[in-house]
C-alpha cells in the first residue's frame, strides 16, 4: 500500500486540498434522513483535508465553504496507520445536533504499483459510487437526555 505520510514540518502539508481521493485516503459521507443534502470529507494520512457540501446525489453546493478545519491525528504501527478525525459539529449538514446521522463510511486505497481499490461499509451499486444514500448504512443517533 502506497501511503502520503506527514512531512517532519506538519504545516508544510497540513490543510485543504482538493483530489485526494486519487491516491489512498479515507472518506465519510454524511446526511440526515431529513434533506437529500449531505458532506463528504476526505482525510490522508499525510494530514490533508477536503470538505464538500451536496445539495442531492452529486449535485455540489459551490458557495459552501468550510469554517473551520477538523482535527486529524495520525499514526504510523507495524501494518499500516490509525486515522482519527473529530469533525466539528459546524461542518456536518444541519440539524447535525439534533438529527440521527446517516453515515457511509469508504477507503480509497493505493497498492505501490498506483492502483486504486475502493472498500466501504457498502457497495449497493455494480461499480463503486461512494455518493449513494444506500451506501450511508452507519446511523449516528443524537442523546436526548442531555441538558
Amino acid at each position: 500500500m502506497r501511503i502520503p505520510v506527514q512531512q517532519s514540518e506538519p504545516q508544510a502539508q497540513n490543510g485543504f486540498a482538493d483530489g485526494l481521493w486519487q491516491h489512498t485516503c479515507l472518506e465519510a459521507f454524511i446526511s440526515t434522513a431529513a434533506s437529500p443534502a449531505y458532506r463528504e470529507f476526505n482525510f490522508s494520512p499525510n494530514g490533508q483535508w477536503a470538505a464538500y457540501a451536496f445539495m442531492d446525489y452529486r449535485q455540489r453546493d459551490m458557495s459552501w465553504q468550510p469554517d473551520t478545519a477538523p482535527h486529524i491525528h495520525v499514526r504510523e504501527n507495524v501494518d499500516g496507520f490509525d486515522l482519527e478525525v473529530t469533525i466539528p459539529v459546524t461542518l456536518l449538514p444541519a440539524p447535525a445536533n439534533s438529527a440521527t446521522l446517516h453515515i457511509g463510511l469508504a477507503a480509497v486505497i493505493e497498492t505501490t504499483c498506483g492502483a486504486l481499490s475502493y472498500w466501504a461499509l457498502a457497495h449497493p451499486a455494480e461499480r463503486p459510487d461512494f455518493h449513494q444514500r444506500t451506501a450511508f448504512t452507519l446511523r449516528l443517533a443524537p442523546h436526548t437526555d442531555l441538558p
